[in-house]
C-alpha cells in the first residue's frame, strides 16, 4: 500500500524578516499550523522541523524534530523522522501559507505517474540581470526560466539517496537534479509566494481576507 509523508520546514530564523515568521499569525492561524493542515489533508504522515529551541504546540503531527544549520540539514532531520515505508515524500515550506490543494495533488500525482520529483513553478515576469557589486554584467534571457515553489514531491528512495550525499541547496529538487534524478514541473500559482518580509505578510493577509469574504 502506497503512503505519502510530509516534511514541513519551519526551522528558519527569519533573518530577512526580523524573526521566526513561521510562528506569526495569518487570519488568526499561525503560518506553520496552516502548513501542517495543508499537508495533513494530502499525506498519511506529517513531520514538522522546528528551530532547535522550540517545542511543538500546534495541531497533531507524527513527529516534531529540531532542524539543522542549513535548510538541507533541517530537511534531513525531517526525513529521518518519517517511516521507512513512506514511498512519496512532500517537502513544504511553512512560510507559504496560501498554497492550494490542487498544487499538492498535482505534484503528488506527477511522482505517482513516474517522475522522480515534481515542483510547482510560475513564469518569471520581471527582466533579470546578472550584477557584480552595483554594475550590470548581463541581461539574462528569461524565456526558459521559472520561479519554483513548494510543496515539492519526491520518490522517497530518490530523495533519501540525494540527501545521503550530504549536499546543500536552496530546495530539495536541486539535490535530486545533482544526483541525476528526473524533475518535472507542474503549474504553480501566483498566490503561493513565500513570506519573506513584513510587506509579504500584509499582502497575504489581504488575500486571505478576500478569499474568506
Amino acid at each position: 500500500m502506497s503512503t505519502t509523508g510530509a516534511v514541513v520546514v519551519a526551522a528558519g530564523r527569519g533573518d530577512r524578516f526580523g524573526g521566526p515568521k513561521q510562528f506569526l499569525r495569518l487570519d488568526g492561524e499561525r503560518l506553520v499550523d496552516r502548513a501542517v493542515a495543508h499537508c495533513r489533508r494530502h499525506c498519511t504522515e506529517v513531520v514538522v522541523v522546528l528551530p532547535p529551541d522550540a517545542e511543538w504546540d500546534g495541531p497533531p503531527v507524527d513527529a516534531a524534530v529540531p532542524g539543522g544549520a542549513t535548510r538541507s540539514a533541517s530537511v534531513r532531520a525531517g526525513l529521518a523522522a518519517l517511516s521507512a515505508h513512506v514511498d512519496v515524500i512532500v517537502v513544504h515550506d511553512a512560510a507559504r501559507p496560501l498554497v492550494d490543494d490542487a498544487t499538492f495533488t498535482a505534484v503528488i500525482d506527477a511522482v505517482r505517474s513516474g517522475a522522480d520529483a515534481a515542483v510547482p513553478a510560475v513564469a518569471v515576469a520581471d527582466t533579470l540581470k546578472r550584477v557584480a557589486a552595483d554594475r550590470v554584467v548581463e541581461t539574462v534571457d528569461r524565456a526558459d526560466l521559472v520561479a519554483v515553489q513548494t510543496p515539492q514531491a519526491f520518490r522517497a528512495d530518490v530523495l533519501r539517496a540525494a540527501h545521503a550525499l550530504d549536499g546543500d541547496a536552496t530546495d530539495d529538487a536541486g539535490l535530486v537534479e545533482r544526483a541525476g534524478g528526473r524533475v518535472v514541473v507542474v503549474a504553480g500559482t501566483a498566490t503561493n509566494f513565500k513570506i519573506t518580509t513584513p510587506a509579504d505578510l500584509e499582502i497575504a493577509a489581504h488575500l486571505a481576507r478576500r478569499e474568506s469574504s
